[in-house]
């Protein structure tokens, strides 16, 4: 929804409307906690030699600043008429379901009133809950007193033109029943038999006719008629496409079997995200507990060791380092702090496919050398998508990999760690990428903008990638998936997060035309919590989605 609502000038007939319901009227009056003051020198005023009267626009930019942080009694202590303008500051906020109004005045402008008043123009951005942005212009009028000093000469004008004594206004929203969900085969989906879509589905069903709907409405104030139309929200939906249903590109059976996988993860807070490597189509976003936040998609963590994956991108990108050159992997490394593997394992004289497999921190940070300092970042946005934006259909964390300050920094990232941030759905659609060459942008909905610009990665690279993914499976870390059927590649993680709190618990992998991603918050390690997480889905579904 634009934050621009669009302003109807016809006038409207007063009369039954189906399915909508005045909410609230102006004459609502919420009590407002007083308190705060104003800083000087703060606001949206700059004066110029020849602006206004600074003490004007002092009064101006402390009344505004009042209005807008809630602080009503204060901000109509500062008018000519304290009681009724608190009491229409209220009215107006509270009636219109108006939170955290945005108001600003035009720099350095002067407006002299046959009335003596100095009117200063501004803009009011009026957020109404649930619904969009009304903007609109007004004037704030300031009358210098005996004493020398300046108030706001109060009159309803001043908080919207067309407020007066025979018109005010009313919020209605349009009540609607939102439309099926279904699945890509037009299955439905409902919270019930999916528990962690129920957070999603409103949103989801509310894409096909632009969410809720409403208007703020000027109404005479002796006869209710409504005189016009002042902001609208919502978009109409298409007469010929209601009551249609909206398709996902989830599959109900992929769901399911997610849902019932993150019973793996003993009650710990989990997601998991499945996805079509051929064109990114969500197949299942599952999160533990169900309900609230949306982990899967939204949630920003350090991905541990799977983000090797992108690391032996860019070294195998400049032919820094091949499968099967020796490069050590001591029990300690220490780059301004000590680094170590898990378990403190070591591997003396491994090749570059060993430290793949076994998930070696300290022969990849000593590798960091091969790459400079922006380059792993550069590659994560560049051929796998990460931290550009996203449009799947549902919100996002899109992921971040900014550049190392400092070395220390530098060694974190190169093993997953660090502040590099990423989420199942990120490290699903890196785990595609990374097998079939191509990134793209991950869907739950058709029909979304892409904006995202990335390269393809060279053939000889995916090549490489998906043999150590395949390696660690049937050799490494990721043995616990091993018994499965069907030529599965994976990447395990073990992702720190504080001295306190047990390791995050990561594992990727892809089958078939599939790829997904489980994390385990505080899981330990990835083999152990994410492993069965993972096996338990691959177990229950086809080897290939249809």
């Amino acid at each position: 929804m634009p934050d621009d609502a669009p302003h109807l000038t016809s006038p409207r007939r007063r009369g039954p409307r189906n399915g909508v319901r005045a909410v609230a009227a102006v004459g609502v009056v919420l009590a407002i906690a007083a308190g705060g003051s104003y800083a000087a020198g703060f606001g949206p005023f700059a004066r110029g030699d020849d602006g206004p009267d600074p003490a004007a626009m002092k009064q101006a930019r402390a009344f505004l600043a009042d209005w807008a942080a809630g602080r009503l009694p204060s901000a109509a202590g500062r008018t000519t008429s304290p009681d009724t303008a608190q009491e229409v500051l209220q009215s107006f906020t509270a009636g219109l379901d108006i939170s955290k109004p945005e108001l600003t005045a035009a720099p350095d402008v002067k407006e002299e009133a046959e009335d003596g008043t100095l009117g200063v123009p501004f803009t009011a951005k009026m957020p109404i809950t649930g619904l969009g942005t009304w903007t609109y212009e007004s004037r704030l009028p300031l009358r210098e007193q005996d004493d020398g000093g300046w108030k706001v000469d109060w009159r309803l004008s001043l908080v919207h033109p067309r407020l007066s004594e025979t018109a005010k206004f009313r919020l209605e929203r349009e009540e609607t029943t939102p439309p099926e969900v279904t699945d890509r085969e037009g299955t439905s989906l409902s919270g019930g038999d999916h528990p962690s879509l129920t957070p999603l589905l409103g949103r989801l069903a509310g894409g096909a006719d632009g969410g809720p709907r409403g208007a703020v409405e000027l109404i005479d104030r002796a006869t209710g008629e409504t005189v016009r139309t002042e902001a609208s929200f919502g978009k109409k939906p298409d007469p010929a496409a209601e009551g249609e249903p909206v398709r996902t590109t989830l599959d109900a059976t992929w769901q399911s079997a997610a849902e019932q996988a993150l019973a793996e993860a003993d009650g710990k807070n989990a997601a998991l995200v499945a996805l079509r490597i051929d064109n990114g189509e969500v197949l299942a976003l599952a999160n533990s507990p169900s309900s609230g936040f949306n982990r899967a998609a939204s949630g920003t963590y350090a991905p541990g060791s799977t983000w090797k994956i992108v690391t032996s991108t860019a070294l195998l990108l400049k032919d820094a380092v091949a499968p099967d050159d020796v490069v050590d992997c001591p029990k300690y490394l220490t780059v301004g702090k000590e680094f170590h593997n898990v378990e403190t394992s070591e591997y003396p004289g491994a090749t570059f496919r060993k430290d793949f497999t076994e998930s070696c921190n300290t022969a990849f940070i000593s590798l960091r050398g091969k790459l400079d300092d922006g380059e792993l970042g550069e590659v994560a946005r560049t051929h796998f998508g990460v931290g550009q934006e996203w449009h799947i259909g549902i919100p996002t964390y899109d992921g971040s990999v900014p550049v190392p300050k400092d070395e220390t920094e530098k060694a974190a990232s190169m093993i997953g760690q660090g502040r590099v941030q990423a989420n199942p759905l990120i490290m699903a659609s890196v785990t595609a990428t990374a097998v079939s060459g191509e990134f793209h942008q991950p869907s739950v909905t058709a029909g979304n903008t892409d904006e995202t610009r990335t390269e393809p990665l060279p053939d000889e690279v995916v090549t490489q990638l998906r043999e150590l993914m395949r390696a660690t499976v049937t050799d490494g870390t990721a043995r616990v998936l091993a018994d499965l059927p069907g030529e599965i590649g994976a990447k395990t993680g073990t992702a720190e997060v504080s001295d306190d709190q047990d390791n995050n618990g990561w594992l990727v992998a892809h089958r078939g035309n599939v790829a997904v991603a489980v994390v385990v918050e505080e899981g330990v390690t990835g083999g152990g919590s994410a492993g069965p997480v993972v096996h338990s889905l691959l177990s229950a579904v086809p080897e290939d989605p249809s």
